[in-house]
């Protein structure tokens, strides 16, 4: 199905994590699709160590899971997977979540992630310090404010009365302050600091 696009090519499968993992250093895929129950190694710990290999800053690792409220996808996200997507996911949309993610747009499954971020961070007891966060000019608290609520950069800049461009350079000095590979870690720090509360809304 991804290699029918005219713009998307399929590098390479894998059978288990310590493939993913082999086939992700040899390739250097824009992308990659990764199931969180592997054999061998399974795709939590595959992501982080693709993640955290300063070789691959990269690759986007996109999570495939069976259940929308799977409790290692938010573990999978701290790591530093881009998002997740349930593998009953419309075909058109799968399609759709590779050239976000590409682009470095937003989480993936509308509501679904921001969801479970919530739940998860609502069992947090305090607000986490997060480093850098007092770097931050006001805008661009805000910017990430919105960015936590699930917002595109498109209704972001539709909220602050910018530019798509001037909202995408605030994300981007955002990520770059906070040290976060990109906007599923600012959604996590969102939460995390208390900058938004599960339960709000946009």
């Amino acid at each position: 199905m991804l290699d029918a696009e005219p713009d998307i090519e399929v590098a390479g499968e894998a059978a288990d994590g310590e493939q993913a993992l082999e086939g992700v250093r040899a390739l250097r895929p824009d992308v990659v699709l990764m199931d969180i129950r592997m054999p061998v190694l399974d795709g939590l710990a595959a992501t982080r160590r693709i993640t955290e290999d300063p070789a691959l800053s990269e690759v986007k690792v996109v999570m495939l899971t069976t259940f929308e409220l799977d409790e290692y996808v938010f573990e999978a996200i701290r790591s530093g997977a881009s998002g997740f997507l349930v593998k009953d996911t419309e075909p058109d949309e799968l399609v759709r979540a590779v050239r976000a993610v590409v682009g470095g747009d937003a989480l993936l499954s509308p509501g679904v992630t921001r969801r479970l971020i919530a739940e998860f961070a609502a069992r947090s007891k305090e607000p986490a310090a997060a480093a850098g966060l007092a770097e931050l000019t006001e805008r661009e608290r805000e910017v990430m404010t919105l960015v936590g609520l699930g917002l595109s950069n498109d209704e972001i800049a539709r909220r602050l009365v910018v530019s798509p461009l001037t909202a995408k350079t605030h994300v981007s000095r955002t990520m770059i302050k906070l040290a976060v590979r990109d906007r599923a870690g600012l959604v996590v720090l969102a939460y995390e600091s208390g900058l938004v509360r599960p339960g709000w809304l946009g």
